[in-house]
């Protein structure tokens, strides 16, 4: 179920999270979703690189390791460029002591979309999707494209995911479909060593 805006025929909120007990409780065995991890945030820097590379350009301007619960997201790994005009909206670059917040309400941004489909999501131009036009992130922080993929553990699980964001259109396309759903299956397996689970 979604809601609506009867105005522009966006989509409001995202649809309903079956999955989200389950999740909380897991991310809650693993000890993910309550705090920055500098590890996370080494990997969301060297996400924003690939991506950046991928892209032609110096690097995206935000990148994340979000982990979801039934009420908000919480970039336990994120990078923002240390200079730019967007930071009012995503806040914090990768590093600790900003005291900026890591927290989204779940209904920005595309990543809930994400774990609920449990699938890679390529947006090119945000824009060009009704469906996801009319999300906050894009007015409150001009974010134009997305990148993402979920984080699936060997439970079965959507633990989160990660994703690289813009405020520019990107042509993201195949290649950053291959490249985010390979960074997030490592991203996974480091969640798993550090279970000491052996894929």
């Amino acid at each position: 179920m979604t809601t609506y805006d009867p105005l522009t025929g966006h989509h409001l909120l995202t649809p309903v999270d079956q999955e989200a007990p389950r999740r909380v409780a897991r991310l809650r065995e693993l000890g993910l979703g309550e705090k920055p991890d500098v590890e996370f945030d080494v990997f969301a820097a060297d996400l924003a690189r690939t991506a950046g590379d991928l892209a032609g350009i110096a690097g995206a301007p935000y990148a994340m390791v979000n982990f979801i619960s039934e009420e908000r997201q919480y970039f336990a790994g994120l990078y923002v460029p240390s200079a730019g005009p967007a930071h009012a909206g995503l806040d914090t670059p990768g590093a600790q002591e900003t005291g900026v917040s890591r927290v989204m309400s779940r209904d920005h941004g595309y990543c809930p979309h994400v774990v609920v489909r449990r699938k890679a999501l390529v947006l090119d131009d945000v824009c060009d999707y009704p469906r996801f036009a009319g999300n906050p992130v894009v007015d409150e922080i001009g974010i134009r494209s997305y990148l993402g993929a979920p984080l699936i553990d060997h439970t079965g699980t959507t633990l989160g995911t990660i994703c690289v964001v813009d405020t520019e259109p990107r042509e993201w396309g195949r290649p950053g479909l291959e490249l985010i759903k390979a960074r997030a299956d490592e991203l996974v397996r480091l969640i798993h060593r550090r279970e000491g689970y052996r894929d």
